[in-house]
């Protein structure tokens, strides 16, 4: 079937006939050019088609984010439908009484679809584009491992910087030297309370957090915590990997800007879907964030299965972070950290 405007608007006036819930909803617009989007859609987040010469429909929510293209006629239905029955959803948890504006949004958007296309119902559980299996729950506590840092890392509380590395006989204490620790705190094995304790160093405990990284392994991944490295010290893709390290996810807080930014680097090569730097900020309960059927659906099918799983996060940076720690097993030693007996050191410029 030739991918046209007409053809793709009769197969969704035949899909809506068949269900009384797309009765009122409307066919995207569509256009030829991304730079259309403006004038076609008006403010960012609504969904605009583009349709190329080759018939492959490309879906927009700005001038500037594609989010998806494909050359499958039932997987347009299938995007036009998802964003059709999330309105909908939305409108109706917001309107339930007793229930918040998030409560049961996800199993409200997958039962919708389920009514027009069963398999439709599957896709959305899945997270994915092609309906693979849904995963299964994870069945433990979504905020014991990693998620439970992300309420106040919002504020850089702790630190500003969560940096993760996986590799093969890799050293945390190695890494966190890379990033400019002073070696003898390294080798003697101070911890954060150490820092905290020392007298004479006229600084109080938040210039000794700016000054210094806690470090440490935990699960697959060793990782680094600090605000800001010393000027000068840069620990790049070659350095990190003369250490052994071949996987890398860094994200930053700035809370006074409300950007929070998500950086995973594998082997050397940043996988961002050559979308750039990705904010978290755009990440929405119900939406995938990240390109579908990209480098990153992963991501999409783990954060689809948090929300499934669990109703109850209704603060989405808990929910993503639970999706990274069951895509990636990212973790934190939650009481280490807590009680201070994490390992430590100030910069090494900062000891003067």
């Amino acid at each position: 079937m030739q991918m046209t405007e007409n053809a793709l608007r009769q197969a969704w006036c035949r899909t809506t006939a068949g269900s009384d819930l797309l009765d009122d909803a409307m066919f995207p617009p569509t256009g030829t050019s991304r730079d259309q989007y403006t004038q076609r859609v008006g403010d960012p987040g609504g969904l605009f088609l583009v349709l190329d010469e080759d018939g492959t429909v490309r879906g927009y929510r700005s001038p500037y984010r594609e989010i998806f293209a494909t050359g499958d006629l039932d997987q347009v239905l299938y995007f036009v439908a998802e964003d059709a029955v999330r309105h909908l959803a939305e409108h109706i948890v917001a309107h339930t009484p007793g229930h918040g504006p998030v409560t049961n949004l996800i199993t409200g958007q997958a039962q919708m679809l389920d009514r027009i296309n069963p398999a439709w119902g599957s896709r959305f559980r899945s997270g994915g584009m092609d309906g693979a299996q849904t995963a299964q729950p994870c069945g433990r506590d979504p905020l014991e491992r990693f998620a439970w840092i992300a309420g106040t890392w919002r504020e850089q509380d702790p630190y500003t910087n969560l940096a993760f590395f996986r590799g093969e006989d890799i050293s945390a204490e190695q890494i966190a030297l890379l990033h400019g620790a002073n070696p003898e705190q390294v080798a003697a094995g101070t911890r954060l309370s150490d820092l905290r304790s020392m007298d004479g160093t006229g600084r109080d405990s938040w210039d000794i957090a700016w000054e210094s990284c806690c470090f440490g392994q935990a699960g697959d991944w060793a990782f680094v915590m600090y605000h800001e490295t010393p000027p000068g010290i840069r620990a790049d893709s070659a350095a990190l990997s003369r250490l052994g390290v071949t996987e890398t996810v860094r994200l930053s807080a700035t809370a006074a800007k409300a950007i929070y930014t998500f950086d995973y680097t594998r082997d050397g090569r940043r996988i961002d879907d050559d979308w750039g730097v990705l904010e978290l900020i755009w990440y929405e309960r119900g939406r995938a964030p990240y390109y579908r059927g990209g480098q990153l659906d992963f991501l999409n099918r783990a954060i689809r299965r948090a929300e499934l799983d669990h109703p109850e996060l209704t603060d989405e940076f808990e929910l993503y972070f639970h999706a990274l720690e069951t895509a990636l097993g990212l973790q934190l030693p939650r009481q280490d950290i807590q009680e201070e007996t994490v390992q430590a050191a100030q910069w090494v410029r900062s000891n003067g």
